[in-house]
């Protein structure tokens, strides 16, 4: 690979295949929740989830979906103007509603002259056929993708962390999603309690050669307001938190076992310092970016390069 060159599928790249330009993601909380709160299956959540992290300002439910749009807009405006946006349903399940709830709520979105398409993050065990057979039809017009958060692809680790699904379904749903013609996301956390380095690799490797269009990687974070926060107050010694360098050689590993036309969204995630409880890098999202590119120079390696090679090595 010459040096300078891409080396590996970023989201801008994927926002330029699909739409030949640039389109800003609009996080829009629907007021949904998700089953392992609501008592189906539980009260408390999955261990490391307080959805209020990673919200914008501008993304809140009692504000009612064209607000939260108008404002986000507003928000992105000052940097970017003219472009199209994708009502991004972000917070808890959004498919985990009766289908009148999903499609009103979805349709006011679309009904917004400035966006151009749903991205829907759920868990796969709420999607079901109804909701597939609605987004098949929409996705006829307008851009749909379903951000499947699976996390961990061993099951003691989903298990330890109340996820509350197992890997089959995920990898069903994955399948389903992308016969019907939706672009398919699936969400990974590295460094989950309980999940060697070989395993996490592995993991990316064989999510990979599922029918899926995007991957979002991200080191795990110690959020305050968790169940895990009180765990890692506790038991600090159960917890392997990754440094920004061992972090950086983790990823660059992951990129070499990804497929290569996977268009890999996101690789790290930035907590609000109000929020975090560890680990505490102090680096921006565009500051590992740099960091990243300039490793994977230094090595000459690049996205797929061992894809062909599956491996578990602890």
């Amino acid at each position: 690979m010459r040096t300078g060159q891409q080396r590996y599928r970023d989201y801008a790249g994927f926002s330029r295949a699909v739409f030949r330009e640039r389109v800003q993601k609009l996080s829009i909380d629907g007021g949904f929740t998700c089953p392992n709160r609501d008592g189906t299956r539980g009260r408390d959540g999955c261990t490391f989830c307080n959805n209020r992290a990673f919200t914008p300002a501008y993304c809140r439910g009692e504000r009612g979906i064209t607000r939260q749009i108008e404002e986000g807009i507003r928000f992105f405006e000052r940097k970017y103007r003219g472009q199209k946006y994708l009502a991004y349903f972000q917070p808890y399940s959004n498919t985990y509603a009766s289908l009148e709830v999903i499609a009103a709520r979805f349709e006011e979105a679309l009904k917004h002259p400035r966006v151009a398409g749903l991205v829907i993050a759920t868990r796969p065990d709420t999607v079901t056929g109804e909701v597939l057979d609605y987004l098949e039809g929409i996705a006829r017009d307008r851009h749909v993708c379903v951000e499947l958060g699976v996390e961990s692809l061993q099951e003691a680790v989903l298990e330890r962390v109340n996820r509350g699904h197992g890997v089959a379904v995920a990898e069903r749903v994955a399948g389903e999603c992308a016969r019907r013609g939706l672009f398919v996301c699936v969400h990974l956390i590295l460094g989950l309690p309980g999940e060697s380095r070989g395993e996490m690799i592995d993991g990316v490797a064989r999510v990979s050669r599922w029918p899926i269009h995007l991957l979002k990687l991200h080191q795990l974070q110690v959020i305050r307001g968790t169940r895990m926060a009180d765990e890692y107050r506790e038991r600090p010694g159960a917890f392997s938190l990754y440094s920004l360098e061992g972090y950086l050689d983790l990823v660059v590993e992951a990129i070499e076992r990804a497929r290569p036309d996977l268009y890999l969204e996101r690789l790290v995630n930035q907590t609000p310092a109000a929020y975090l409880v560890a680990p505490r890098w102090g680096v921006k999202n565009f500051e590992f970016a740099a960091m990243l590119e300039r490793r994977l120079e230094e090595r000459d390696t690049w996205q797929g390069k061992f894809y062909n090679e599956i491996t578990i090595s602890n």
